[in-house]
């Protein structure tokens, strides 16, 4: 069984021919499992949990055209989950609840892309490294990390340690060490699965999310797994699944978790 629950339809169009791009490419590299998992922050019915002037440039969404869009698919036995990936936004915990159990998605991604008013992921914002303290940096972005996993609203996290997009790292390994200890017992106390993304192989880190020894540490604290490659473009679907499989077996799992209507079934990995 191979998944691939985190992907994007924002650089085309939510329209059904362009989704069957996404759809058909799954279908040719042979993943059973599909689905799309649009950023939530461009729907207007978002503005009440992330705001700021670079994700308002970018809300131009309506959650009624993307419930057609599925809903067409589903008319036409195109194999297609339905989710959405949410900003974890501190403080905003009822209000993505809400959003979230307002929508029949198959699963729910919350992911972590802002520490304070700083986009970590950004291009806009790649120089704001060289201003900032690391340290600092990931020290919040793992505090979110816990408290995402203690909201228990999440079925995935996405991509773990998206927090090295730009390869500044913590000299201190300890420091390091300590970052994911904390992060991985929050999510092992929580029913949040953890993603092997192959995005960040297409990423300045040029690695997969997450680092070997943080998804070591997932698998002997019993956190699942899905997979998934974060495309944005119909090409990328599944893209270097071989790596993300063989980073998943050397730590130990066997096991990847499957969702459908908020339901979850563990399948063999393979």
């Amino acid at each position: 069984m191979q998944t691939d629950y985190h992907n994007h339809l924002e650089r085309g169009t939510l329209t059904l021919d362009y989704l069957k791009e996404f759809t058909n490419t799954a279908a040719k590299k042979g993943i059973e499992e599909f689905g799309i998992s649009e950023h939530a922050y461009h729907f207007y019915q978002t503005k009440n949990i992330l705001s700021n002037p670079w994700v308002e440039e970018r809300r131009y969404y309506d959650m009624a055209d993307y419930l057609q869009l599925f809903q067409e698919a589903w008319n036409q036995d195109i194999p297609v989950k339905m989710s959405i990936e949410m900003d974890y936004t501190p403080g905003k915990h009822a209000e993505m609840k809400k959003f979230m159990e307002a929508y029949p998605f198959d699963y729910v991604i919350g992911s972590i892309h802002w520490v304070e008013d700083f986009g970590i992921d950004l291009a806009e914002f790649r120089k704001e490294w060289d201003r900032r303290d690391t340290y600092y940096v990931y020290k919040k972005y793992f505090d979110q990390v816990v408290t995402l996993a203690e909201s228990d609203l999440f079925d995935i996290i996405g991509h773990l340690d998206l927090v090295k997009i730009f390869k500044y790292v913590p000299e201190d390994e300890s420091f390091l060490l300590e970052q994911y200890e904390r992060a991985t017992t929050a999510l092992a106390n929580s029913k949040t699965c953890v993603e092997i993304s192959t995005a960040g192989l297409r990423k300045p880190v040029r690695e997969l999310y997450p680092d070997k020894r943080l998804l070591q540490m997932c698998f002997n604290k019993g956190v699942p797994i899905v997979l998934s490659s974060d495309a944005h473009v119909p090409e990328h679907v599944g893209a270097d699944f071989d790596q993300a499989i063989k980073l998943a077996q050397s730590v130990g799992y066997t096991k990847i978790m499957t969702f459908s209507k908020g339901e979850r079934l563990e399948k063999d990995l393979g």
